[in-house]
């Protein structure tokens, strides 16, 4: 037995730990598991308003100190941890809210509580979820946690919201429907046991009656001539564990102050000498109720022990994960600072090079703007307008002058040819534009994949602001690399394509013809023609060079130098700067020491539970 209440003990350690890091109520969002409170069993104690639950919880502590009153008292759910102390020492109370203060006036306790209520509540008879923790420490209790809920009701009274009697009942299934939940049905005496509020809860969420345990309270107020054997024998409603009548102190003796030792004194001696309950009095009564209590917990937590290793087990690797995920905090040595920001630049650069090699998306895009983009706005130009019959007529005649050409109007041809090439400028800025918004994005892609840079938010805008700089540089290099080359073209025209039309004209063409010749239609045609041979030609070479001078200009220095001026930078700023560049996100600050803490518990819990299981 001193082995297995060392194990309750254990469980009352470990949630009352759980409190503390509010490892309870539900999982992380992190994790698929229940947490290690909910793996824990506790006792739920269940009944409707005036059933007698609080005086049921006095009875079990020894202690008088829950607030008392009428209608709906207990407002807040009230987690109460019992710890058994050594013989001898000094009874106290702990809140979780109140972290260091003991409480040894019990009046004090239930002043506190009332006031924590109020806070979440206000003074009128609202409910809240929110709990309050208590621990009571006492050699003259059992290891236990017990959790007393609101009183579940029928209708609202005034001062309550008409959604009341439904929020109490959505609040208690929340804590009864679990599996390892033990729920403690308090139904009083002197009500039909088929109205009992808490036996009908509990027959919903635990339908087999192995996780009930039946109380029947204020049988001393039953009516003359009538007892409630039957349901205390189990005939009248049939559990799995025995009822267990309770004797609660009168409202005389609360007003006399009756203390809880003489009233459990007065609770044996009504079983011992009523004739109705007298060969039931070994098992009833409030002491007996709290061993039967701490009896069952002992078996359900050995019984839970290897899914509660093995849940400890697997929250511990998952915790370790995250917390690997999350990185070690930040070293305070300003050389160590800076080795980290360089680092945390290189994870950047890698995954950035990825997408532009093709280990991740994005980079395939840029082929995209040479093989696709650029040819389609090539063949777009309005080239056809340009060397319409009109304007090559309008164009030769301005460039001949007051004379006309004699042979070829080579002037003509030179302001048709520079005309045509000038269109080519707004593709091939339109390649450089777009390839630069391509990396970019890639830039704004693998900041977001780094994963060693999300604790990090400064440093992550810091690397962006610097490559979006860097690659402002680029774009403006490689337009002015892409513009030259179409000036190229323009200033210095193939001559041996031109030396080879008068050939061609003499070989099928009329030598003879005379300049009234020159000027027909016919011949405006083939100047067109000739011209638009040449921009063909020509349009075939920018459509080769322009993405090689964007490869070279943007990508290629994207790749390899894309935060060599941040570099530069960064070896002349202070201590206290680079420090402001690896200000973690406090969110994820707060997430590392929350995951932690939590580690620490488990780690702590399995140690723990090692221990005992092998003392078993």
């Amino acid at each position: 037995m001193a082995t297995m209440v060392t194990l309750i003990g254990l469980v009352n350690r470990i949630q009352r730990v759980c409190t503390v890091l509010g490892d309870y109520g539900e999982s992380t969002a992190s994790s698929s598991l229940p947490t290690l409170w909910e793996s824990l069993p506790s006792v739920v104690v269940v009944g409707g308003q005036s059933s007698g639950k609080s005086s049921v919880l006095e009875s079990i502590v020894g202690r008088d100190f829950l607030p008392r009153g009428s209608g709906i008292v207990t407002r807040r759910p009230l987690v109460l941890q019992l710890h058994k102390t050594e013989s001898g020492t000094r009874e106290h109370a702990e809140f979780l809210h109140l972290p260091g203060k003991r409480f040894t006036d019990f009046s004090m306790v239930r002043k506190e509580i009332q006031d924590e209520t109020d806070k979440m509540t206000g003074k009128s008879k609202q409910i809240s979820p929110v709990p309050i923790h208590l621990s009571i420490y006492s050699p003259n209790v059992v290891d236990l946690t017990l959790i007393d809920l609101p009183g579940l009701t029928k209708v609202a009274v005034e001062g309550q919201p008409e959604s009341i009697v439904k929020d109490i009942e959505n609040m208690v299934r929340s804590y009864v429907e679990k599996p390892n939940c033990i729920i403690l049905a308090i139904t009083p005496a002197n009500q039909d046991i088929a109205t009992s509020d808490a036996i009908k809860l509990s027959r919903e969420v635990d339908p087999t009656g192995e996780r009930t345990f039946g109380v029947l309270t204020k049988l001393d107020l039953m009516d003359k001539g009538t007892n409630a054997t039957d349901v205390l024998e189990g005939r009248a409603y049939s559990l799995q564990h025995p009822w267990v009548g309770i004797v609660n102190r009168s409202q005389a003796d609360i007003n006399k102050n009756v203390d809880m030792i003489a009233a459990r004194r007065q609770e044996c001696e009504f079983f011992a000498t009523n004739p109705d309950y007298r060969h039931l009095a070994g098992r009833m009564g409030s002491e007996y109720l709290a061993k039967l209590l701490s009896k069952h917990l002992e078996s359900v937590i050995k019984a839970r022990i290897p899914g509660i290793i093995s849940l400890v087990n697997r929250s511990i690797d998952e915790l370790e994960e995250e917390l690997n995920h999350l990185g070690r905090p930040v070293t305070v040595d300003a050389g160590a600072q800076l080795y980290t920001i360089l680092e945390l630049c290189r994870a950047f650069d890698r995954v950035f090079k990825e997408h532009l090699d093709g280990g991740r998306p994005g980079g395939d895009r840029i082929y995209g703007v040479f093989d696709n983009q650029l040819p389609s706005a090539l063949r777009k130009l309005p080239l056809d307008r340009h060397l319409s019959l009109q304007n090559i007529r309008k164009l030769v005649s301005e460039a001949d002058g007051y004379q006309p050409h004699l042979i070829a109007p080579e002037h003509g041809y030179r302001r048709l040819i520079d005309g045509a090439i000038n269109y080519f400028r707004g593709p091939a800025e339109a390649s450089v534009d777009a390839v630069h918004f391509i990396l970019k994005e890639l830039v704004r892609r693998a900041i977001g994949e780094t994963q060693e840079l999300k604790r990090f938010p400064t440093l992550q805008a810091e690397i962006a602001s610097a490559a979006n700089d860097a690659l402002e540089r680029f774009r403006e290099d490689s337009k002015k690399t892409t513009l030259r080359l179409v000036d190229m073209e323009s200033s210095y025209l193939t001559v041996d394509f031109f030396r080879k039309l008068p050939m061609e004209v003499e070989k099928g063409g009329n030598p003879t013809a005379t300049n009234a010749d020159r000027y027909t239609e016919g011949h405006f045609r083939r100047i067109g023609s000739n011209v638009s041979s040449y921009v063909l030609m020509v349009s075939e070479t920018l459509r080769t060079s322009i993405p090689k001078a964007v490869v070279y200009c943007q990508v290629r220095e994207a790749k390899w130098s894309l935060l060599d001026h941040f570099y530069t930078q960064l070896g002349k700023k202070e201590a206290k700067q680079l420090a402001q560049l690896l200000d973690e996100d406090p969110a994820l600050m707060e997430r590392r020491q929350k995951c932690a803490k939590r580690l620490e518990l488990y780690k702590s819990a399995r140690d723990e539970i090692d221990l005992v299981s092998w003392a078993r």
